[in-house]
């Protein structure tokens, strides 16, 4: 079990009602966190003495804002973006051809997977402490690397993983300027038995859908052994590093 004690007190999930984030939130209050702050649209989020629940939404910006105030007298020294699509509920699966493109489902796709995180790093990020270790990690996927595209598809997706990869890379290298022991990091969290990836599980190999309870202690042990020099790039499940 991770004792993610010996370095955090108290910790930020968005997107706590997901399947993974919800099961974050599990393990890190389970972890005797002091306090873990659990985000969500609905404001529906797993129960627990050390657990206190928010409210936020990228379509809401002052969200955000009002969010990070209410945690500024118990700022996080670990924050967790577990937000994200593959599909919209109300739109074509991802797109496997160019000729697929549509600009809305482009739009929109970004802004959930890449702009909403982006400003939960906004807000966030000024909340942490410059004189310890602090962890800004952002759930990704393997197919937002450029070096590991090998089949391509999946635009959309594809695109904001990418972009959402990029500004990971950004943000760690301002914050180094600052914060010499932060670390903001990409991770991959393998395919999780969850409603986005449900609908591409039936082809599957044996043994390689992961339930959201293993794939979050998974998460928090690679984040349990993050440096300062892991800032900037992806890691999967395992803390293997992912190619850019």
């Amino acid at each position: 079990m991770v004792d993610p004690m010996q370095q955090f007190g108290t910790a930020a999930v968005f997107g706590a009602s997901g399947g993974i984030g919800a099961a974050l939130v599990r393990a890190l209050a389970a972890a005797d966190f002091q306090r873990v702050y659990a985000g969500s649209r609905s404001g529906v989020v797993p129960e627990g003495e050390a657990i206190v629940p928010f409210r936020f939404d990228y379509d809401d910006p002052a969200s955000l804002s009002a969010a990070a105030e209410t945690m500024a007298g118990h700022p996080p020294e670990l924050v967790i973006v577990a937000t994200g699509v593959l599909s919209l509920p109300d739109g074509p699966g991802p797109e496997r051809s160019y000729k697929q493109l549509e600009a809305a489902t482009m739009e929109r796709v970004l802004r959930l997977n890449t702009i909403g995180p982006a400003l939960v790093a906004r807000h966030l990020l000024p909340l942490f402490p410059r004189d310890r270790r602090c962890v800004f990690a952002a759930l990704s996927a393997r197919v937002g690397s450029i070096g590991d595209n090998r089949i391509g598809g999946w635009h959309s997706y594809r695109a904001s993983k990418a972009a959402l990869n990029m500004l990971m890379k950004n943000f760690a290298i301002e914050l180094a300027r600052t914060h010499k022991q932060a670390v903001a990091v990409s991770l991959h969290p393998g395919t999780v038995d969850t409603a986005l990836s449900e609908p591409f599980q039936a082809n599957l190999p044996d043994g390689q859908l992961t339930q959201a309870d293993t794939a979050a202690r998974n998460l928090l042990t690679v984040i349990e052994k993050l440096t300062p020099a892991c800032s900037g790039h992806q890691f999967d499940w395992r803390g293997e590093r992912i190619p850019d």
